[in-house]
This record gives C-alpha cells, structure tokens and sequence, in this order.
C-alpha cells in the first residue's frame, strides 16, 4: 500500500520572533512542502492562545492558493458553531475561484477558544454546537454551488464543473461524535490522533466505518489521522529538537501558555521529578528519531488502523528544523518520485 503524506500547520508563535513571523512561516512551509511531494496542506483554526496564532485559516489558505500549483489546500478546521454557514460558504467558494479543485473545506465543533474569546467571537449565537449537524448539511449544500433555501453562496462555479472540482468537507474530531456524524452524513473524518495521543482512535475509527453510510460524492468511507511527528539525520538530534513541544506540553497542563522555548533554553533547565512523571509516557509514544525511525513507525500505525494517508504536524523552535524534517520524510516515502523521476535527487539536496 502506498502511503500519502499531508500536512498540518498550526503557525506556532516562537520565544524570540512575532507572531507574524509565524503567519509567514506557514506559507513558506506550504511552498516547501509542496515541491516536496504532499498531498495537503492544512492550517488549523485557534483564537486568544499566545502560542498557536492561526486565527483566520480561509485568509491564510489564500494566501497559500497563491503561492502553489498543485498541493490541495485545507482547513483543519473552521470552528463553525462560532460563524453563519453561509459566510463560511461564501469564503470557500471564494477560495474554491483561487484554487480550483485544491481546496478542503475541515469544520469541528470545538470552540479553539476558551468560553470569553468564543462568546466574544460570536455573542449572538444561538444553538451553537448543537446546530453543528444542520450547519454542515447547510454548508455542504451553500459551498457546492447549489441554490439551497433560495439562496446561492456566489462566486458559483461553472455549470459545467464537476461536483469533485468543489470544495470537500471533512469532519474533524478528537471524540466518538465526529465518527458518528461524518459517517452519518457519508463525509470524509480526520482524527486528531496527535491532540488525544492516539486515545481512543480505534474506537473512532470503527464506529466510522462500520456506520458509514455512503454518499454521491463519498461512495466509501475516507478516513485519515493527524500525528504529530518530528524527524532529524540523527535520533539525538530529534529528541533534542522535540524539547520545545514537551516544555510546551507539560506547562500547558498547568495553565501556562506561551510562546515555544528554544530547545538548547529547555535543557538547560531541565524537567523537575514530577515533569518527567508526564515527559516520559509522551516519549514513548512519540514519534520522533530518524527518518527511517519516524517512517517506520508511522508505517506500522497506518497499516494497524488501515489507512492510506496520514496528516503530519511538526514543531520546532527553528523553522529550519521543521522544513527538514519534512524533507527528510519526503525522501524517506518517496513522496512524488512517480510523477517525477528528479524528485529524490531534490529532497536528497533539501534534506542534507
């Protein structure tokens, strides 16, 4: 089975830079991964965090659809319970005019917020999650071009465009609600392996596929998983890399949010007794070392949880690190070399 590999960016804010430098960062990183090979690039939705500053992912998908040729172009996702459907709408049928046939239209129910910024996002919500169901049947129909309600989300596409070359929806989750609903609707559904650390991916994945009901556009069940993965030319280097996101990750669980540390910063001062207690179990579920590590194991997570795609999130103080480690496993999957017999000697020369 071949694997695909895509992309979520997050445009994670860096102790040392602004946070616009993030924003930047990202569409530098679609244009790189792209030449490399991906199948996707998504960027995520979060608002009032000091970390990851992506805010407006449809603004930053455009910007992105102007700067690459060929990489299919995704949010991960629009939080949609915070907006009208048919604004969303409109927005991706904007996006769908920049980049035909290249653009994934991710939605979660989640807020990406906590409960001030997302009442301040939108304070005349009504059902909020509970009208997540009707906004994405809402939706699908509005971003498809169709007249729904007696209303078009314009600019429509041609007549004679296929229903394929529309924007696709995805349901995203971390939970047992968006299996059921994706698999109800017949749309494709991204688990958030990385956000959960695989828990409870099985169970999502079955409820997926053995509710599924098939759809015209979805004869078949599409599932895939985000990870989180950092690979480097040696396992040391990797796991002094990922110092950044532990640091991160263990002071996000005691509700100190911030920028991400330089890894040379975070071992100096090291991980208390109790720090290591939540330090150790994520490293051995981490998938972090050398390309052929990292590869290895990702292989042998797709192939226990049939998939044929995953979604690769990496962090890293250093932007540098971060376009290496994707060119690293690029080269490692051999991403794109049947279309291209020069692709390897390309990601040979990135990732040296």
């Amino acid at each position: 089975m071949t694997l695909r590999l895509s992309v979520l960016d997050q445009s994670v804010a860096c102790a040392g830079r602004g946070e616009d430098d993030a924003i930047r960062d990202t569409v530098a990183l679609a244009e790189h991964t792209e030449a490399l090979g991906y199948e996707r690039f998504w960027v995520s939705e979060h608002h009032g965090l000091p970390t990851i500053v992506g805010s407006a992912p449809e603004v930053l998908m455009a910007a992105v659809a102007a700067r690459t040729t060929r990489i299919r172009i995704g949010s991960a996702g629009v939080m949609l319970p915070h907006y009208s459907a048919l604004k969303v709408a409109e927005a991706f049928r904007v996006l769908d005019a920049l980049a035909p046939g290249r653009i994934d239209l991710g939605v979660g129910r989640a807020p990406g917020s906590d409960r001030r910024t997302a009442q301040a996002l939108n304070p005349h919500v009504s059902g909020m999650a509970e009208d997540f169901p009707q906004q994405i049947l809402d939706l699908q129909a509005w971003a498809s071009g169709a007249a729904h309600q007696g209303i078009v989300a314009h600019p429509r596409p041609p007549a004679a465009t296929d229903t394929d070359r529309t924007p696709q929806v995805w349901v995203l989750g971390s939970s047992d609600y968006g299996a059921q609903l994706a698999a109800h609707l017949g749309l494709p559904y991204a688990f958030a392996y990385f956000f959960m650390d695989g828990q409870g991916v099985e169970q999502a994945l079955h409820l997926y596929r053995t509710l599924y009901r098939p759809s015209a556009r979805h004869p078949r069940p599409q599932a895939t998983i985000c990870v989180w993965a950092l690979a480097a030319q040696t396992e040391d280097e990797a796991r002094f890399q990922a110092l950044s996101r532990e640091r991160w990750r263990v002071d996000r669980m005691r509700g100190a949010l911030g920028p991400l540390r330089p890894p040379g910063e975070v071992a100096e001062r090291g991980f208390s007794a109790d720090e290591m207690g939540i330090v150790a179990p994520m490293r051995r579920r981490s998938l972090v070392g050398s390309a052929a590590q990292v590869a290895q194991q990702m292989r042998a997570l797709a192939a226990e949880l049939q998939l044929d795609e995953l979604v690769v999130n990496t962090w890293a103080h250093d932007p540098a690190v971060r376009r290496r480690s994707y060119a690293l496993l690029a080269a490692e999957f051999g991403l794109g070399e049947a279309a291209d017999p020069a692709a390897r000697a390309v990601k040979a020369r990135i990732a040296a």
